[in-house]
């Protein structure tokens, strides 16, 4: 054999360990050669998992049709009108906290829950629980709670009685440009809050 074979044959040789190099790299061991993963999953999770969760919290509410926000889980609530899925999970924590809601009015206890959602979405739900023996006749109901002026987010601040939407996103924009409210009477710096709405006020708001 002279010297160009030898080189021809070498070359032959390197090609192939350097093949085989390769398909080692991209395979994983136990896997066939070929095998390609599409879209590979995250632990616990399928694609088509992730899939119909999309597909659910986009198919919108049927003519006629009720959520029961006693039983249905966060993505079935987050269909609802201006419930978006941080949301439902808060609804959802607060059943299995507190029991059933059994009305609007025991909705109310849900943090981000005024008044202006309740009526947005009353046609659309039901409820099919009975609230705890602790919201029964005869017991005492619980203290409302009380907000503070300068750390309240606007859909907190419509849960106050006179205060819409409109008021509430009024209130957080006055903190903002003039700054934290020094006491409660400082209210009336916002147009349409008069002195008389800030004495209903007064026993559930604060500055700390």
């Amino acid at each position: 054999m002279d010297s160009s074979e030898r080189r021809a044959l070498l070359l032959l040789v390197g090609l192939a360990v350097a093949g085989h190099g390769v398909r080692v790299l991209v395979n994983r061991p136990g896997q066939a050669p070929g095998a390609v993963e599409l879209l590979p999953a995250e632990p616990g999770r399928s694609p088509a998992a992730h899939k119909d969760s999309i597909m659910a919290l986009a198919r919108p509410l049927e003519p006629g049709e009720r959520i029961d926000l006693d039983r249905a889980g966060a993505q079935e609530i987050a269909r609802l009108p201006r419930v978006g899925l941080a949301l439902a999970k808060r609804i959802v924590a607060d059943r299995e906290t507190g029991g059933p809601f059994g009305s609007l009015a025991g909705l109310d206890r849900v943090s981000g829950v005024g008044p202006g959602l309740l009526r947005e979405i009353a046609p659309h739900v039901r409820f099919s629980g009975t609230p705890r023996a602790s919201a029964a006749a005869g017991a005492a109901p619980p203290p409302p709670r009380i907000l503070s002026l300068n750390s309240a987010t606007a859909t907190e601040l419509d849960s106050l009685p006179g205060i819409g939407p409109s008021r509430a996103a009024a209130i957080v924009q006055e903190r903002e440009r003039g700054g934290p409210y020094s006491s409660v009477d400082d209210l009336t710096r916002v147009p349409g809050v008069t002195p008389s709405l800030v004495r209903k006020l007064r026993n559930r708001v604060r500055v700390p």
